[in-house]
């Protein structure tokens, strides 16, 4: 699914490398508030959603090799986050949806977790 439609769809606004919303695909995402858990579990290229804004978050998707972000629960994001994902070229967006409806329309619309039981 395209970035873009991914964003329509949780009707999210992004902060950070908009420029690069129109490049990018996703088959999988993850989903979490630990980034210790992210750092455990995600794979490159696949969408990161969380309820964290700190900086934190940008890191841990830099470190993964996750090149975007979507923030749920928020309209917007303290300006170091943003800040710190325009230099590490991580698309950054944020919804106000839940992590629950988030993740609930992406699968729906056939994204798949990044591994299935």
């Amino acid at each position: 699914m395209k970035l873009a439609e991914i964003l329509a769809e949780l009707k999210a606004k992004v902060l950070a490398n908009a420029h690069k919303v129109d490049q990018m695909q996703f088959e999988h995402a993850a989903a979490s508030d630990l980034m210790s858990e992210v750092l455990a579990i995600a794979k490159p290229d696949v969408i990161l959603i969380t309820g964290l804004c700190t900086p934190q978050v940008v890191r841990t998707a830099e470190v993964v090799g996750i090149p975007a972000v979507i923030v749920v629960r928020r309209e917007s994001l303290p300006s170091e986050t943003v800040e710190m994902a325009e230099v590490a070229g991580i698309v950054l967006a944020a919804t106000k949806m839940s992590m629950f409806e988030a993740c609930g329309r992406l699968y729906a619309k056939g994204i798949r977790p990044i591994w299935e039981v």
